[in-house]
């Protein structure tokens, strides 16, 4: 299991705003709040990965199709929870690579939504469930 993971982002307040408000429905808690990074882990004292966000030294947008992270994939609980994260990415303004969808092509169950943060981080909810 991972520890945690480290990403950069170019303005670490305005990812602070945003992941924010993206965290607890993914099922996240804020964990660390300073100048220089932010965190979170999983809610409720589940096991599981911390997320910490620092600032990027070149200020730079991340590319997908570059040598490092290509996506985080954040698993929820039920397909209505991706639903709620489409709900909120659209209200945001972001872009949506895939709207919720059955993905057939990969181990199903697996009903995902695809979008890029403000930074080009590409993200995903996804829900292995049928319920």
């Amino acid at each position: 299991m991972l520890g945690h993971l480290g990403i950069n982002v170019p303005d670490l307040g305005a990812a602070k705003r945003y992941y924010d408000a993206l965290m607890p429905l993914v099922g996240f808690e804020p964990f660390l709040s300073a100048g220089d990074q932010f965190a979170y882990r999983p809610a409720g004292g589940k096991p599981g990965t911390f997320l910490f966000f620092y600032p990027a030294p070149d200020g730079g947008v991340h590319r997908a199709e570059r040598t490092g992270l290509q996506h985080l994939a954040f698993m929820v609980k039920t397909r209505a929870a991706v639903h709620a994260v489409h709900d909120h990415v659209r209200s945001t303004g972001d872009t949506v690579l895939h709207e919720p969808r059955d993905f057939p092509q990969y181990p199903p169950p697996y009903f995902a939504l695809f979008w890029l943060d403000p930074f080009g981080l590409k993200l995903e909810a996804v829900c292995h469930h049928d319920r």
